[in-house]
């Protein structure tokens, strides 16, 4: 039994990987900045961190792991992947595995410019960017979710932005979990049946060969370790354009879990016990997820 810590517990989507975490049979460390979140009485274990933006945030998730022992750790926020990615190294030297690609990777698709070089340089199709305001489309390089998004003809202080070809279609979020080879094990693509503040709250999986070979290009152009979801949009001609990717769990991902199998043992395996993974469930397509407001009643 391992002691697992997933962050943004106070998050609408954070409980499905707490609930993973302990239907796999170990024990679920949850953080949050907030002190009264309800995923605070989801977990087994629960401590209040810093914002990821204060400079006192990698010393102090630093000291948090291994003073509470935690075996394994499943970054999801945004503002803190490169910390952990930095971290890695001197992390696993004491017995700690962080569940993320390295910095290199992340540099990369953190950044929605550098995204956008990227796909053009390996061939992926994806919408026509720029650095200035070409484009109605106008997002930040470093944002998350819709944040800072606007379609807009009026000028905008393209500082920290790119402006990007407007694209129409059904948009597919593709759930991936890749091996210590960066191979895919999984590709689990899904449209979205709803959306609430960014994050899915329906959905189901389809099946795309398309995608699936572009996908396969994708990890074999730079190295991934663990799960990352990527976006992509199906045109009304049936091309397809990508526009981000994201090195971690989405907000949806239960549902690429769902159709496949619980990752969370194959993750302690490839990170933890490093070994290779093999994938040992056909993917349920078609699969329709629903989700719906739950409760926590505490003191």
């Amino acid at each position: 039994m391992m002691k697992i810590l997933s962050e943004a517990c106070g998050s609408l989507t954070a409980g499905y990987i707490i609930k993973n975490v302990q239907k796999a049979g170990h024990i679920s460390v949850a953080t949050d900045m907030s002190e009264d979140c309800f995923g605070k009485h989801l977990a087994d274990e629960f401590y209040s961190v810093p914002s990821a933006a204060d400079k006192n945030s990698p010393e102090f998730l630093k000291k948090l792991v291994v003073d509470n022992n935690i075996e394994m750790i499943i970054p999801t926020l945004d503002d803190g992947l490169l910390n952990w990615a930095l971290m890695k190294r001197e992390l696993s030297e004491k017995g700690i595995s962080v569940a993320i690609s390295d910095a290199n990777t992340l540099k990369v698709f953190l950044d929605k410019w550098e995204t956008y070089l990227f796909f053009e340089k390996n061939g992926i199709p994806t919408p026509k960017t720029s650095l200035k305001q070409q484009y109605k489309l106008v997002k930040p390089r470093n944002g998350r979710g819709g944040s800072g998004i606007q379609i807009t003809d009026e000028p905008v202080d393209m500082t920290g932005n790119i402006s990007q070809e407007l694209l129409s279609g059904t948009e597919v979020t593709i759930d991936v979990l890749c091996d210590i080879n960066g191979m895919p094990v999984y590709i689990v693509p899904r449209i979205r049946l709803g959306v609430k503040e960014g994050k899915a709250t329906g959905g189901q999986v389809i099946k795309n060969e398309k995608i699936e070979e572009y996908v396969k290009t994708i990890c074999s152009s730079i190295q991934f370790i663990g799960p990352i979801n990527i976006q992509c949009f199906i045109k009304e001609n049936g091309d397809i354009s990508f526009t981000e990717i994201n090195p971690r769990f989405g907000g949806g991902s239960v549902l690429g879990m769902a159709a496949t199998e619980n990752w969370i043992p194959l993750m302690i395996k490839m990170f933890a016990e490093k070994e290779n993974i093999i994938p040992s469930a056909d993917i349920k397509y078609g699969l329709k997820m629903g989700r719906f407001y739950d409760e926590v009643f505490y003191f």
